[in-house]
């Protein structure tokens, strides 16, 4: 069963330079991008979604950059909301959110708190996010709990979002074949798909070869099938 796709949206830089425009209009275009694929993925009955929009090592880009995607979040996630709201799309914002700033902080929780209700597919943003990092912060709040009895259910009740389920399948563009710090927990069992196609160029005819890839794949967990 596919209930949960994550992407690497990787190769918008790239993009840019091969259309002769400076890296932030590949950041444009990329973002974009996010609803196309949201949408079909809903089409699929596609559950939940999870975009790696920001890492938490994307801060040793150039600033001129880095402010060009936080200020390209502000002013677009609102467009975002009015359209993706109607089709029923639920939005959270995973990361060390805090650290974007006050403004940002209000606004992902703004949105985050509009769609609560929306129950067609769950759109998860993680913006300044690590998969390092969320370990770390959920150790942080198993000490302040105190508490000692510790499984692999109950260390994941201190994850951001505990009742996303793992994703099945984690695609990654550009070409690039690694996880680089996503969804590290998450992803023990996820079934990874690797694409040369760049983020923003990513089509439905790509997302249908990586699902039909998928479905060929056996998934033993460990087991003998």
């Amino acid at each position: 069963m596919l209930n949960h796709i994550a992407f690497i949206m990787d190769g918008n830089g790239r993009w840019a330079k091969r259309q002769n425009k400076p890296r932030m209009y590949g950041h444009y275009a990329g973002a974009y991008k996010i609803e196309e694929v949201v949408r079909w993925c809903a089409e699929y009955g596609v559950k939940y979604t999870t975009f790696y929009a920001f890492s938490t090592e994307n801060w040793k880009r150039p600033k001129g950059e880095v402010n060009f995607i936080f200020g390209l979040l502000q002013s677009k996630i609102g467009e975002f909301y009015e359209r993706m709201n109607k089709e029923g799309v639920r939005l959270v914002f995973s990361g060390r959110l805090k650290e974007l700033g006050e403004k940002i902080y209000n606004i992902c929780m703004k949105y985050q708190e509009k769609t609560k209700n929306n129950d067609k597919i769950v759109v998860n943003m993680a913006l300044n996010y690590g998969g390092r990092a969320e370990i770390v912060d959920a150790i942080k709040k198993i000490i302040d709990s105190k508490i000692s009895d510790i499984d692999e259910e109950k260390f994941r009740e201190f994850l951001y979002f505990p009742d996303i389920p793992d994703p099945d399948l984690i695609i990654r563009t550009s070409g690039e074949m690694r996880l680089s710090n996503f969804l590290t927990w998450q992803s023990a069992y996820s079934e990874l798909y690797f694409t040369d196609v760049l983020w923003p160029d990513f089509s439905r005819e790509d997302l249908d070869r990586a699902i039909e890839d998928f479905k060929k794949r056996q998934r033993r967990f460990g087991g003998i099938k």
